[in-house]
C-alpha cells in the first residue's frame, strides 16, 4: 500500500505548489484586476505606449514582463503595440515580451527557488515533478501560453523542476509568437474577433510544437548512442 501511496501523496503536493503558485498570480489580480482592465484596453494601451514616443515598444516590453506579478491585460497591450507598429513589428515586440515574461519567470525559480520547492514538496516529490517537465513539460508550457494565470505558474513549475533550458525556451517561443502576431494583427486591423484571435491562439502553438519536438527527441536519444560508440571503441 506505501507504494501505491508514495506517487499520490507525491503527485498532491505538486498540485499544492501549482495551486499556490496561482493563488500567488491570482491575489493581485482580485486586488487590482478591475483597474488595469479599465487602463488598458487595446485603445487605451495605445495612447499609453504613445506617450513613450520611441521608446513605446520598450515600454510594451517592460509591461508585458510585468504581467509576471500584476495583472497586465496582455493580450490588449500586444493589440496596441500592432496598432502601434503595424503587424509585423508589433507581433516581434509582442511576441519578444511574453517570451520574456516567461523567461524571467523560470530563470527567478530556477536560481532561487529551489529551496522553498524542496521544503514544499519532498525530495521525492521534486523528483516526481522533474520527471514530469522532462518529459511533457514542452507541452504544458505550449498550451498554457494562451490561457489566464496558467502561463505564470506553469514557466515557474518549469523552473523550480529545473526543465532544461532549450526545450523550454524553444516551446516558450513556440506558444508565445502565435499569441504575439495574432493579436498585433487584430489590433493593425482595428478588429474585435476575440473567438478568432482565441482558437488562434489556442490551436498553432501546438502544431509549431509538434514540428519543433522531434528534434529534442532526437537529442536526448543521441548521447545514448555516442556513448555506446564511445565505449565499444575503447574496448578495441
Amino acid at each position: 500500500m506505501s507504494s501505491v501511496a508514495e506517487p499520490r501523496s507525491a503527485m498532491l503536493r505538486l498540485l499544492g505548489l501549482f495551486l499556490l503558485l496561482a493563488l500567488a498570480v491570482l491575489v493581485p489580480f482580485l486586488i487590482w484586476g478591475a483597474g488595469f482592465e479599465r487602463s488598458f484596453t487595446p485603445q487605451g494601451a495605445a495612447a499609453w505606449l504613445a506617450g513613450y514616443g520611441q521608446w513605446a515598444g520598450v515600454a510594451g516590453i517592460l509591461l508585458l514582463m510585468s504581467d509576471l506579478v500584476l495583472p497586465i491585460p496582455a493580450t490588449a497591450v500586444m493589440a496596441a503595440l500592432g496598432f502601434v507598429y503595424g503587424p509585423v513589428a508589433g507581433g516581434l515586440i509582442a511576441t519578444l515580451g511574453g517570451f520574456l515574461s516567461g523567461a524571467l519567470g523560470y530563470q527567478l525559480c530556477r536560481w532561487f527557488g529551489r529551496p522553498v520547492a524542496v521544503r514544499l514538496l519532498g525530495p521525492k516529490g521534486l523528483k516526481d515533478g522533474e520527471r514530469l517537465f522532462a518529459q511533457v513539460g514542452g507541452w504544458l508550457v505550449v498550451l498554457s501560453r494562451w490561457l489566464p494565470i496558467f502561463p505564470e505558474v506553469i514557466a515557474c513549475m518549469a523552473g523550480l523542476a529545473r526543465m532544461p533550458p532549450l526545450p523550454f525556451f524553444a516551446a516558450l517561443v513556440c506558444g508565445s509568437a502565435p499569441l504575439g502576431f495574432v493579436f498585433a494583427m487584430i489590433g493593425h486591423a482595428g478588429a474585435d474577433h476575440p473567438v478568432l484571435a482565441i482558437a488562434l491562439s489556442a490551436v498553432l502553438p501546438p502544431l509549431l510544437w509538434l514540428g519543433v519536438q522531434p528534434y529534442f527527441r532526437a537529442k536526448r536519444q543521441t548521447p545514448v548512442g555516442e556513448s555506446t560508440r564511445g565505449g565499444s571503441g575503447r574496448q578495441a
